[in-house]
This record gives C-alpha cells, sequence and structure tokens, in this order.
C-alpha cells in the first residue's frame, strides 16, 4: 500500500471522537497519525494500520 506523509487516510472503525479521518504524520515501520477532528495522535504498526485503512487521498504537500 503505497502511503506516504502528508497523506489524508479513512479508516473502517471511528476514533472515540467520532471522526474517521487521519492526516499520516510519519511511515516508516509504523505510522503516526493524526486525527483531524480532535487533534489527537497515535503510533501504530504498520502492519495493522494497512489492514484498517480503507481509502486513501493525497494531501496538499
Amino acid at each position: 500500500m503505497d502511503i506516504r506523509v502528508g497523506d489524508i487516510v479513512t479508516l473502517k472503525k471511528d476514533h472515540p471522537c467520532g471522526g474517521r479521518k487521519w492526516e499520516v504524520l510519519r511511515v516508516g515501520m509504523d505510522f503516526r497519525m493524526r486525527c483531524l477532528t480532535c487533534g489527537r495522535e497515535m503510533m501504530q504498526p504498520r502492519s495493522k494500520m494497512e489492514k484498517m485503512i480503507t481509502y486513501v487521498s493525497r494531501g496538499e504537500t
């Protein structure tokens, strides 16, 4: 899966704040992402995140 820093991804499950869209901040063995609704950041292993992503849209950078 081709995911780059700055991409906006939509996940299968909602975040507790109600948001599904996340901005990718770091890509490697794990992803660091920021919720676009509440601003919370999370870091998850790449294998887990690739299963959770349903849609990728390219960011402005």
